[in-house]
């Protein structure tokens, strides 16, 4: 492997994610695969950990400023880590027992979760292109402040974690789409907010996957390298980009990774 080429491909996915705000693990867990010909088990395990200081170092940021919803955060870490570690659970069963490729069934549930994220991304996206009018039915809001609103909270929070657990996918994107259609932040605190959470789950999901063996510091390092100035350099020229056609383009580009992921599994 060309380690010097890593961290220029990852200054580039991290200009697009500073850009579009759209998931690094969506683009880098492909990366490794396909260009750099990493075994999906490890590409998956290396990327949770590379993903995790970015989230760490944007939370604390939005800590600071106050744009994030403290006791929102509380209850979506306390669901989604436990559903995380369910999800490296059920890694360490199937690296256990022997009887499945591991590496098999990744592919195939990476490209599945890239592709549902990418759809439901994709669509909400040209609804507010061609229908911008367009109202969808609302969703019944949630009020962490009652039982029942911490309960639907943490099993939401659970059942999407444990599909981080599994491939890494979705820790921002997915939780994004949640805090929209559930709780109603405004723009400021829902940005902060899905930093936040996804920084505590993937913390705990690094320290799972050190667990696995399967975290090539070789590749995360490099990662970080690239990705970090990459996504500051996105924020920086946002601005000034158009985020449509942009966003169009990378979509596309997703549904070709996530389907080339299924056929390939």
């Amino acid at each position: 492997m060309n380690y010097l080429l890593l961290p220029l491909f990852s200054f580039f996915i991290g200009i697009i994610v500073g850009l579009t705000g759209i998931g690094g693990a969506s683009l880098i867990t492909p990366m490794l695969i396909f260009v750099f010909q990493v075994p999906p088990s490890i590409a998956v395990s290396s990327d949770v950990v590379a993903a995790t200081l970015m989230k760490v170092v944007g939370s604390i940021k939005h800590w600071e400023q106050k744009t994030l919803d403290p006791e929102i955060v509380k209850w979506l870490a306390t669901g989604s880590v436990s559903g995380s570690m369910v999800g490296v659970g059920i890694l360490h069963m199937i690296r256990q027992s022997g009887t499945s490729n591991l590496d098999h069934i990744l592919l195939r549930l990476l490209g599945v979760m890239i592709l549902l994220v990418t759809v439901l991304a994709l669509i909400q996206l040209l609804l507010m292109t061609f229908f911008p009018k367009f109202n969808l039915p609302e969703l019944p809001k949630l009020d962490v402040k009652t039982k029942w609103g911490r309960f639907l909270t943490i099993t939401i929070a659970a059942v999407l974690g444990c599909f981080v657990g599994l491939t890494s996918v979705s820790s921002g994107s997915m939780f994004a789409l949640v805090l929209i259609a559930f709780f109603r932040l405004d723009a400021r605190k829902l940005v902060g907010t899905d930093i936040a959470q996804a920084a505590i789950l993937l913390l705990f999901t690094s320290f799972g996957h050190l667990t696995l063996g399967t975290v090539d510091w070789s590749l995360v390092i490099p990662i970080w390298i690239g990705s970090v100035p990459g996504v500051l350099l996105g924020a920086k020229i946002c601005q000034i980009t158009p985020q449509r056609p942009l966003r169009f383009i990378v979509y596309a580009i997703l549904m070709m990774v996530s389907w080339k992921l299924v056929a390939q599994a």
